[in-house]
C-alpha cells in the first residue's frame, strides 16, 4: 500500500522519501515481531505517523525518526496486548451486548457468576473483589492483611481458578458426581500440573461425563495462552513486559509463592543488562515439559560480547564493555544458566528453573 493510501495526503516529493523508508521499517518491525500478522499493519502505522510529523522532522534525521517512531509502535502494541492478557481473568466485562439472545446468554452469565461467588470463601471473595473491581493493589491489600504481595497474588490466582470451576458448574446447573471431582477441575483450572498427575486427571476425564465437558473451557483459556513469549527487548517498558510474562508463563507451568519472584527477577536482571549493555535484544519465554516440568528463559543481543564469561559470573564484577552485571545473582535464582558470547558479535544467556516434585 503506498503512503498516500495509508490516509495521509504526502506533499509532491515527499511521498517518495518516505516510501524509501518501507524496506527499513519492514526490517526494524520484523526484528521485533517477526512474522506476527499484525506487521504489515505497523509498519503502516509508522508510515502515518512519519508523514504526519514530516514537517517537524529536522532535515537529515527522517530515518532515525522513522526507526524511534516504528520502535515506539511495535512496543505499543504489545503494552495493549500484555494489557489485555493481564485483564482477562477480570470480572467485570464492559461490552454490553445489544441483541435479545445475547441479553438472556448475559443475564445467565451473570447469574451464574453471582452464585460462583457466593460459594467462595468470604476472605477469598473479599480479596477478589477489591482486587479485580476496586482495583486494590496486591501490596496495598498484603499491608492490610499482614502478609506479602506474592502471597496474595498466589491466593488471588488461586480463588480465580476456583471461581472459574464453580462458575462453570453453576452456569451448567450441574453438581459434581464423586467427592473427586471438584479437585480434578480445580488442578485443571489452575494448570497445576503436579495435582493433576497426583489425581490421575486424565484417567477421571475418560471416567465422569461431567467433569470431561467442562475440562474443555478449562483447558481451552486459550488458544490465545501461548506456551512461548517472545519479547523484543530496547526500551525500558521492555523490562517490566519481560518480567510479567515470566510471571504470567511461570504460574500456568505450576510455580508459585516465592518461585514466581525468583523466576521474575532473574528474568528482571538479564533484559536489564541487555538494555543497559547492548542496546536491543529479545527474551524468549518457554513452558517446556522436557526434561522436567519448568520454564526456559534465553536471552540473545548483537551486542558487543562478552571477552571473559568466567570473570562476567563471578559476584561483584561490572563492565560496560558488555553483558555482566546482573548475571551472578540471576544464575543463582534459576536451576540451570549458561552464557554463551563473541565479542563483536553478541551474547545468548540460557536459563531454566524446573518444578520440584512431590
Amino acid at each position: 500500500m503506498s503512503t498516500a493510501q495509508a490516509g495521509v495526503p504526502p506533499e509532491p516529493g515527499d511521498a517518495a522519501e518516505v516510501e524509501a523508508l518501507i524496506p527499513l521499517l519492514r526490517r526494524v518491525v520484523g526484528a521485533r515481531v517477526g512474522g506476527h500478522p499484525a506487521a504489515e499493519d505497523l509498519v503502516q502505522e509508522t508510515l502515518v505517523r512519519v508523514l504526519a510529523a514530516r514537517d517537524r522532522v529536522t532535515p537529515g534525521m527522517l530515518e532515525a525518526y522513522a526507526i524511534a517512531t516504528a520502535k515506539n509502535v511495535v512496543a505499543s502494541m504489545w503494552r495493549t496486548a500484555d494489557r489485555a492478557t493481564r485483564n482477562q481473568h477480570r470480572l467485570h466485562d464492559p461490552v454490553e451486548p445489544e441483541k435479545a439472545d445475547e441479553l438472556l446468554v448475559a443475564s445467565e452469565e451473570a447469574r451464574a457468576m453471582s452464585t460462583a461467588l457466593d460459594r467462595l470463601h468470604t476472605s477469598d471473595r473479599q480479596l477478589l473483589l477489591a482486587h479485580d473491581v476496586g482495583g486494590r493493589a496486591t501490596r496495598s491489600l498484603a499491608e492490610e492483611t499482614d502478609s506479602t504481595a506474592g502471597a496474595v497474588a498466589a491466593q488471588l490466582k488461586r480463588t480465580r481458578a476456583r471461581l472459574r470451576v464453580e462458575y462453570l458448574l453453576a452456569l451448567e446447573q450441574v453438581e459434581p458426581p464423586t467427592d473427586k471431582c471438584r479437585a480434578v477441575l480445580l488442578a485443571l483450572s489452575g494448570a497445576d500440573r503436579r495435582r493433576q498427575g497426583e489425581l490421575d486427571a486424565a484417567r477421571h476425564l475418560l471416567e465422569c461425563d461431567v467433569c470431561d465437558r467442562l475440562s474443555g473451557p478449562l483447558l481451552g483459556r486459550g488458544p490465545d495462552r501461548p506456551e512461548e513469549v517472545r519479547v523484543p527487548v530496547s526500551v525500558d517498558p521492555d523490562i517490566v513486559t519481560a518480567r510479567q510474562a515470566a510471571r504470567e508463563l511461570a504460574a500456568r507451568a505450576g510455580f508459585d509463592g516465592v518461585d514466581l519472584t525468583l523466576l521474575a527477577t532473574a528474568v528482571s536482571e538479564i533484559a536489564r543488562n541487555i538494555l543497559r549493555f547492548a542496546g536491543e535484544g529479545e527474551v524468549v519465554i518457554e513452558l517446556v515439559e522436557r526434561p522436567r516440568p519448568g520454564l526456559r528463559v534465553v536471552a540473545r543481543d548483537t551486542g558487543p560480547g562478552i571477552a571473559d564469561v568466567e570473570q562476567a559470573l563471578r559476584d561483584g564484577w561490572s563492565t560496560d564493555e558488555g553483558l555482566g552485571l546482573g548475571l551472578p545473582g540471576a544464575r543463582r535464582l534459576m536451576d540451570e544458566f549458561s552464557v554463551t558470547s563473541e565479542v563483536g558479535r553478541g551474547t545468548t544467556v540460557s536459563m531454566a528453573k524446573w518444578i520440584e516434585r512431590g
